[in-house]
């Protein structure tokens, strides 16, 4: 049977800017016991919504009525080596995932810079890494197992419900339960970093050559100065150059939380000294190279706590959108106390995908916990808005259904498939229904 358990603690997300109470916890440990989780809600109108780590800064996994979570699922783990493919629970989290793929030689081809997400919840979401030449984690989904709103298992790929593929590899949970996913992986390979700091003009003067001579390449700009952090990462044979000990402690540790965390607190005491403090952490991050395995460069430990926008924009307005970005951080009557993320992603076919379609340019937004924000992304997200920008469906933003249906040329299609799986709502929640529509 179904695990349940009474209302006893509330939940929130990381960041602690989403709040809810569930009618009920469930913890199905078979695909079984979530069909008939599922069949049971649908038999009196209720509503069911699955909760991972709660690292998305929307209300996504925000349960009004019952929530589920998928920590107790057993479904079985398949590594086949030599075709690359590994099938397992989807609510395994993403640390645990690249350890069992690094036991059997294996890795992802390329991951975001957090690995605390489970993978239903990173792929439903769109997480994304950086690299002109991959998408979102999305779309090294082979094949995929939901439990739908009437109690149905279904499997799906390219070659069986290929329309139900195509919308279910990110959907924001409302076309069903994921409860196993089949990815294709890369044997394990060795990243060489370079971290670097520099002019943004420069950076952007170089950007098509940038993107083109790395593998991986982000920057992060620091508001109130003409400064960026720039980070690329490339395939090389050998982990010749392993970062010590000391040095991963000082940079990742110490002066990219603890000391961060510091100059954090005092900016929002003294939003006055936010700007000196912007200049410092400039010039606090200086040049390293070093080598590690894949998903220990792409992943870094993430402790100061903070509420993000990220935006999906053609790679072409990414100038254009950055020089507004820039005015309208001089302009806001408080300071931003982050730095801003810009990442790069390939073209997919996957409907609600912010790289449907296209190559993309990602501006994320941050600010500090406690500090007030809404002002500085309402006006970020009308500038991205108008330059074809779409939404990261885990990152916070204020478009409707109707202001996304432009955005997405396969909506009323994920619209359809939703109200064939589930026609009842039992995935429905506020903000479902607010982005999706009723």
């Amino acid at each position: 049977m179904v695990g349940t358990a009474p209302l006893t603690a509330p939940w929130s997300n990381w960041a602690g800017n989403q709040r809810g109470s569930a009618t009920a916890i469930l913890r199905p440990g078979s695909p079984d016991e979530v069909a008939e989780a599922v069949r049971d809600a649908a038999a009196v109108g209720g509503r069911i919504r699955v909760a991972g780590s709660g690292h998305s800064f929307t209300a996504v996994a925000l349960a009004d009525d019952r929530r589920m979570e998928l920590s107790e699922l057993e479904t079985g783990v398949s590594v086949d080596v030599a075709r690359r493919l590994v099938t397992v629970p989807a609510g395994m989290p993403l640390h645990t995932l690249n350890g069992l793929l690094a036991r059997h030689g294996l890795a992802l081809p390329n991951l975001g810079d957090i690995d605390a997400q489970t993978i239903a919840g990173a792929i439903s979401t769109g997480t994304h890494g950086t690299g002109a030449g991959y998408g979102c984690l999305s779309t090294f989904v082979e094949a995929l197992t939901l439990v739908t709103g009437t109690g149905e298992v279904l499997h799906c790929s390219a070659d069986e419900h290929p329309d139900v593929f195509a919308a279910a590899r990110v959907s924001l949970g409302a076309l069903g339960v994921l409860v196993e996913v089949t990815l294709r992986c890369v044997d394990a390979f060795v990243l060489h970093a370079h971290e670097r700091p520099a002019a943004l003009d420069d950076v952007l003067g170089d950007l098509p050559a940038l993107i083109g001579r790395h593998d991986h390449v982000e920057f992060y700009w620091f508001p109130y100065t003409s400064r960026v952090q720039v980070k690329a990462n490339d395939r090389v044979p050998a982990n010749d150059r392993p970062l010590s000990r000391w040095r991963g402690w000082l940079d990742d540790d110490f002066l990219s939380n603890r000391v961060f965390a510091g100059a954090c607190r005092l900016g929002r005491a003294v939003p006055a000294l936010a700007p000196g403090i912007s200049a410092v952490s400039a010039r606090a991050l200086t040049e390293r190279r070093y080598t590690g395995r894949s998903d220990r460069v792409f992943c870094t430990p993430r402790r100061v706590r903070f509420v993000e926008m990220e935006y999906g924009l053609p790679r072409a307005a990414l100038p254009e959108a950055l020089a507004a970005l820039r005015r309208i951080v001089d302009e806001l009557p408080f300071k931003i106390l982050f730095p801003v993320e810009v990442r790069f992603t390939a073209a997919d076919d996957i409907w609600l995908s912010h790289g449907y379609g296209r190559d993309n340019a990602y501006i994320a937004v941050h600010q500090y916990v406690g500090m007030p924000y809404e002002p500085y992304f309402q006006a970020f997200e009308q500038v991205t808005a108008a330059l074809g920008g779409r939404p990261h469906w885990g990152k916070l933003h204020y478009r409707d259904a109707a202001s996304l249906a432009e955005a997405y040329p396969r909506f009323a299609d994920f619209r359809a498939i939703r109200d064939r799986l589930d026609p009842h709502r039992v995935f429905a929640s506020p903000h479902l229904t607010h982005v999706l529509g009723a």
